[in-house]
């Protein structure tokens, strides 16, 4: 097993999944540690439709946007560690106390047999390694809806959500941490959370890996170059 790892690291070695270089171990590199776009502490946590709270450790932009859209849609597994990571860690800071297991926002099976994995639950496996858990399956997807970075308006994207997620196993009771990998309008995740506490979750918090920078703050940005 060990000759067999040390092969796949030379044909395979692990790379930073927001620069792409090549490290020697599995994680992202210290300089994009240091100039990745972090939220801050006035804006990682963000209160969704419902009063939903969601938790996330970066901005959804730059070498952020692009891994995670390379995580998603063309293979690049090695991300969910690096991202699996940063979100159990905002996920602690921010929402500590308030959720007692874990669980994801499933992807519809076409979805899953198309992909070959489903993203946020890699996610959710490796943020619950950090506390030596195991995520719950509590969420399944019974609607193949258009994916929802194909729609611009929050109304549309809204729409798109409802309808699409219901229970499964046993969340009564549960104060349950939802993860999902990028939160831009809240709409799935609030849709699933409400398929959640329907079917008697005690409480549902939330946490991504990034928020798209609100529009103030883009401005902000601006005026600094």
């Amino acid at each position: 097993m060990k000759l067999t790892g040390t092969l796949l690291d030379l044909l395979f070695p692990p790379k930073c999944p927001f620069c792409r270089r090549v490290l020697d171990a599995p994680g992202m590199c210290p300089e994009c540690e240091k100039t990745l776009p972090w939220t801050d502490e006035a804006h990682s946590l963000r209160e969704l439709r419902g009063g939903l709270l969601c938790a996330a450790p970066l901005w959804y932009e730059g070498p952020v946007r692009e891994a995670v859209r390379r995580f998603k849609f063309h293979g690049g597994v090695c991300a969910a560690g690096p991202l699996g990571e940063l979100i159990a860690q905002a996920a602690a800071e921010r929402l500590s106390g308030e959720f007692d297991t874990v669980a994801w926002v499933p992807v519809s099976a076409k979805r899953l047999r198309k992909r070959g994995y489903d993203q946020s639950r890699l996610l959710a496996e490796r943020a619950c390694r950090l506390w030596d858990v195991e995520p719950e399956a509590l969420l399944r997807k019974i609607r193949d809806n258009p994916a929802q970075s194909s729609l611009e308006r929050a109304g549309d994207r809204w729409k798109n959500t409802q309808g699409v997620y219901e229970a499964a196993g046993s969340p009564a009771g549960k104060r349950i941490l939802l993860i999902d990998d990028v939160c831009s309008t809240g709409s799935t995740l609030v849709s699933a959370a409400e398929a959640l506490l329907s079917a008697g979750a005690a409480g549902v918090v939330c946490a991504s890996a990034a928020f798209p920078r609100p529009e103030e703050e883009k401005r902000g940005e601006k005026g600094k170059e």
